[in-house]
């Protein structure tokens, strides 16, 4: 059953997004941030957690879980080091997955050749 809820939950997202760049004349690139910022705004609600433990994988790989990953990551540098943890925080949580995605991206720009539109 936890199988099928993170899929429907994961495929709700999806839909909810590609209706939002079908319907809207919004680019992809706002709704990622719209997503990343609505991801941090649950987690800092309290509601993102309970959401996840709900729809488990659904939730946690899109850009809502990156959000509150930043949220998170925010959160704790606050209560350790201060005013300073707002500006290290996000960076500090996150930064494993944003070094995979820039050296796998890099890896992957010389094995594939881009086909550009011209």
């Amino acid at each position: 059953m936890e199988y099928i809820t993170a899929f429907v939950t994961g495929g709700l997202i999806c839909a909810a997004v590609q209706i939002l760049l079908d319907r809207t004349k919004m680019m992809p690139g706002r709704v990622m941030v719209l997503l990343v910022c609505t991801g941090a705004v649950l987690g800092f609600a309290g509601v993102y957690r309970p959401f996840q433990e709900m729809a488990g994988c659904g939730a946690g790989v899109p850009l809502l879980g990156f959000g509150n990953l930043l949220w998170q990551g925010v959160r704790k540098a606050v209560d350790e080091q201060g005013f300073l943890g707002i500006f290290l925080g996000g960076f500090t949580a996150s930064a494993a997955g944003i070094s995979a995605a820039l050296v796998f991206g890099y890896i992957a720009s010389f094995i594939f050749d881009p086909k550009m539109k011209k």
